[in-house]
């Protein structure tokens, strides 16, 4: 996949929901463990990496963590609440538990112009510890009123990461702050829709058959009946569909 996005779950309920979010911006994503080998993550060319939620704090012994090779590859980051604490531990900032946990809306209030928070003001909050020093080379892009940092971002490197959930619908506006990330900030063409999908499928099924014939057996049901069409779409008669 020549434009894809490596989401790493960190244990969030809403690991899914990014995923979804990010395939209705017509951007195509696959969704790994947080410490999922590295072959096996870089094997789909990522060109960016979204790091979920979770519930662990970064600071206790055996928290899930950010993968040296994450930094290393040189690729844009978007750290999402628990990502985010993850992603300021790697780069020597500070998270510590907060006296207020934030759970449910909260108003956050933009400090410098940026289009992914262009007319962002509601959001969806759900954690127990916060930044309270950032990475160097990090610069406060929002803060809520018990989170001095809701959202923190360094341009140069294109890190950006926000301490609420811009996946769920509670957050207004936040399906439009990720494709921001993932067409503008990464620079994903929004390619990845149906006819491009067929077109990807009908290309690795004539490259896989070849001149050989194929029998399908079609029971009538939707996968059977959609994958035989596709089969059909790629090589025509060589195809021999039996009704089961």
């Amino acid at each position: 996949m020549k434009n894809s996005i490596a989401i790493l779950d960190f244990g969030s309920q809403y690991a899914q929901l990014i995923a979804r979010r990010v395939r209705e911006a017509h951007v195509y994503c696959e969704l790994f463990p947080w410490d999922a080998p590295q072959d096996k993550i870089m094997a789909i060319n990522p060109k960016a990496f979204i790091l979920s939620g979770g519930p662990n704090s970064v600071y206790e012994p055996g928290a899930p963590y950010l993968q040296p090779f994450i930094l290393a590859s040189g690729l844009p980051i978007l750290g999402i609440c628990y990502g985010m604490q993850a992603l300021t531990h790697a780069l020597g900032g500070k998270v510590d538990a907060s006296a207020q946990r934030e759970y449910g809306h909260a108003e956050i209030q933009p400090l410098i112009p940026s289009a992914m928070f262009d007319s962002m003001s509601r959001v969806w909050m759900s954690h127990g510890d916060k930044v309270t020093q950032l990475p160097p080379g990090f610069v406060a892009l929002a803060k809520s009123g018990s989170s001095p940092y809701a959202a923190m971002g360094d341009f140069a490197r294109k890190y950006f990461a926000v301490q609420f959930h811009p996946e769920v619908n509670h957050t207004l506006r936040g399906a439009e702050l990720l494709r921001h990330f993932v067409v503008d900030i990464c620079g994903i063409a929004p390619d990845w829709t149906p006819d491009s999908i067929i077109e990807e499928s009908v290309a690795k099924i004539r490259q896989q058959v070849g001149t050989n014939r194929v029998l399908a057996a079609v029971s009538g049901g939707v996968d059977s009946s959609v994958a035989a069409a596709l089969v059909h779409k790629a090589i025509g008669d060589q195809l021999v569909a039996v009704f089961v």
